[in-house]
């Protein structure tokens, strides 16, 4: 199992951008929580499979049709992190 933060950067907050990365997140069986931050960016925290962290990745470069993503950085998980067991929105 390995695990991911990704920064996705754009008009990704008020577009239902969290609530898609769960249900995406939730079918490829993944683990974590998706946060808006102060700077407009969604913060994604997720572990789980290579394959299905790759897939996400891929899908958090478009995003649901209402929003416009820019970038997506990836970064390792800080180890202060606590991932949850399900999928959560903050």
């Amino acid at each position: 199992m390995t695990s991911a933060r990704f920064l996705v950067h754009g008009r990704v907050q008020g577009v239902g951008f969290r609530w898609w990365v769960w249900g995406r997140a939730t079918a490829l069986g993944l683990r974590g929580y998706a946060r808006n931050l102060r700077d407009g960016a969604v913060e994604v925290v997720v572990a789980g499979p290579e394959p299905a962290l790759a897939e996400l990745e891929s899908l958090l470069q478009q995003g649901p049709p209402a929003a416009r993503v820019e970038r997506v950085e990836k970064s390792q998980i800080p180890h202060e992190l606590t991932i949850p067991n399900g999928f959560d929105i903050k």
